[in-house]
């Protein structure tokens, strides 16, 4: 069995300023870590193994930045990583990267489960897990929670839903896009670092992965016009009583009078 964890490598989002005169934004030069919600599916990945034996990878498109966060999921006990890299994906959207990140598992082959993280911290668009697995015609579960148990061929799953969760099972190989909840990350050893060092990360090409420009990068379905910092927020109001009764009385009618009731 082959569980794989896609992994995206964010900038610190502290970091990251939007340039009001050019509408781009300005990222910080450092490298980029592990996105925060892949840090939960690359501990699941790493416990399913635990569990049920077999291997555990982790998949990235990005560029050669890159490499330090995939160096960060090995060093925690991740036996493969992958890295499609190529001028080509600069600037691909969710739907461009699905079809890099699908081209990508049809080389690697025999997969068991495929996990995604909720959303990326810098674009939080939750697409691309849902479709990878239209691309590749594999089940789809999202806000996935826990998996219970993998047997016979079959995968079951904790769903979160608005009044609790429902429990899915669906055909091997999945594809999900799984919540915080899923697993508590684990911490790297010394020995685990030292060793993500010298641990060899496969990285593929376009023409490695049989793509051309067609729909991806600057091709992509969707473009990014332009770049907005968020507005400030409005200031606050003090809403004045005698009284508690009386400063309740206020802020009902304040509500009521803004239509928020």
């Amino acid at each position: 069995m082959l569980f794989l964890s896609l992994m995206k490598a964010t900038p610190d989002i502290s970091l990251v300023k939007v340039n009001d005169s050019t509408s781009e934004l300005e990222l910080p030069s450092s490298p980029g870590t592990v996105n925060p919600y892949d840090e939960y599916t690359v501990e699941e990945c790493i416990r399913l193994k635990e569990r049920f034996g077999g291997k555990c990878a982790v998949l990235c498109v990005g560029s050669e930045k890159s490499e330090a966060a995939l160096r960060e999921c090995l060093a925690l006990g991740v036996d493969e990583a992958y890295l499609a890299v190529d001028p080509l994906f600069d600037g691909s959207d969710s739907q461009a990267t699905a079809k890099i990140l699908s081209a990508a598992l049809k080389k690697i082959g025999d997969y068991t489960i495929v996990l995604g993280g909720k959303q990326s911290a810098d674009f939080e668009s939750s697409q691309t897990p849902a479709a990878l697995a239209v691309l590749m015609g594999n089940p789809g579960i999202y806000s996935v929670k826990k998996i219970e148990d993998i047997k016979d061929n079959t995968v079951s799953v904790r769903r979160a839903t608005d009044s609790g969760y429902e429990v899915i099972e669906a055909p091997t190989p999945v594809i999900l896009s799984c919540l915080k909840e899923i697993a508590e990350p684990r911490l790297p050893s010394l020995k685990g670092k030292m060793a993500a060092k010298k641990k060899p990360i496969t990285k593929w090409s376009a023409q490695d992965l049989g793509l051309d420009s067609s729909g991806i990068g600057s091709n992509s379905p969707s473009k990014v016009v332009k770049f907005s910092s968020p507005p400030s927020r409005p200031k606050g109001e003090f809403i004045e009583g005698s009284t508690p009764e009386e400063i309740a009385e206020n802020l009902y009618q304040k509500l009521k009078s803004d239509q928020a009731l």
